[in-house]
């Protein structure tokens, strides 16, 4: 059975990790504690055990759950790997000292800074942009170029959006928070409130659709919403999306906020050495393949991997590079001011 080395080399053109050197006997498993619950993700780790004869034994849940599972099982848990989505979750597992640093060559080379913590507790694996998608055949009163703009008293009775304390909703106010302070916050979460064309309810689909339906203009929603739409079996869902037209904010200076799926290794984690190798696994071109064709998401490693052609067509963006560490701490004060806003 092949084994898993610390001094992984990622394949060219397989994008596999090379073959092993040693692995401690006890290292042939890795457990993994995730909340991501995508068919594509069951490949990966099949993919991972190929490569390295080492099985993944795998734990599903909701992120909160499995985080509190680890908190309570403490120095006996078994959990060598949690992932789970959202950057805000990764630093509250990380606040809770359930994480450990890692410092991996492999790692620090191929995940951009802005996607992995400064101390290594955790990595993001995939990237999901936050924008504003817009009925194609609507001519807004003014252009949209930023998240700022839609706070505009033009836009009244045309925003769609999830309620503010889900999770996508506050790491994008914590970005917010970071770049205009709280006055700031505020000020564009109320003239938010103020143009919404319905209460804040449901996911981020039910936005999207809502616009393509006329009943309202502008939608707050993952990028891999739409493409899952636009890549439909369903005809009505695929027409309904090609109804929609993608905005990128901030291209003229920060960037389009994004988020990550992410992964860390556990503090108490048994198979540590194996864990390690398990996430830099996870940043190979193979791997990110499949992260980006599995959910239409962006890969990390963003110039090595094609995602799918329905995300292509939406060209090359600009990222906004503040760490993702950074808005996820300001998340607390992020929600709190939305909803003293009436951003319920």
């Amino acid at each position: 059975m092949p084994t898993l080395s610390r001094r992984h080399l990622l394949a060219g053109t397989a994008g596999l990790l090379a073959a092993p050197a040693v692995l401690r006997a006890q290292e042939r498993v890795v457990n993994v504690y995730s909340s991501r619950h995508y068919d594509t993700d069951r490949a990966l780790y099949d993919g991972f055990t190929a490569v390295s004869g080492v099985r993944i034994r795998l734990i599903e849940g909701e992120a909160d759950a499995l985080i509190e599972r680890i908190r309570n099982e403490g120095a006996n848990s078994p959990a060598d790997v949690l992932v789970t989505v959202d950057a805000a979750r990764l630093v509250r597992a990380a606040e809770m000292n359930l994480l450990q640093p890692v410092r991996s060559p492999v790692l620090e080379a191929r995940v951009p800074a802005h996607l992995r913590d400064p101390d290594g507790l955790w990595f993001g694996l995939s990237v999901r942009a936050r924008i504003l998608m817009v009925a194609a055949d609507w001519t807004p009163p003014k252009p949209i170029e930023r998240y700022e703009d839609i706070a505009d008293p033009a836009f009244r009775n045309t925003i769609l959006t999830r309620t503010s304390n889900h999770p996508y909703n506050i790491s994008l106010a914590g970005s917010i928070l970071h770049y205009n302070g709280a006055d700031g916050l505020e000020a564009w979460a109320r003239g938010v409130v103020a143009n919404l064309a319905r209460p804040p309810q449901g996911g981020d689909t039910p936005q999207i659709l809502a616009v393509a339906a006329g009943q309202g203009r502008i939608a707050i929603a993952n990028t891999y919403y739409l493409a899952r739409l636009l890549r439909s079996t369903n005809p009505r869902e695929r027409e309904a999306a090609q109804r929609i037209r993608a905005i990128f904010p901030n291209q003229g200076d920060r960037g389009t906020h994004v988020n990550i799926s992410g992964a860390g290794v556990v503090r108490t984690a048994p198979n540590r050495e194996a864990a390690v190798g398990f996430i830099e696994y996870l940043t190979s071109v193979r791997a990110q393949e499949m992260f980006a064709n599995g959910n239409n998401e962006y890969p990390v490693v963003a110039d090595e991997v094609n995602v799918v052609p329905e995300v292509a067509a939406w060209g090359r963006w600009k990222q906004d590079r503040l760490n993702a560490a950074t808005y996820a701490k300001l998340g607390p004060q992020a929600l709190m001011i939305m909803q003293r806003a009436g951003w319920l």
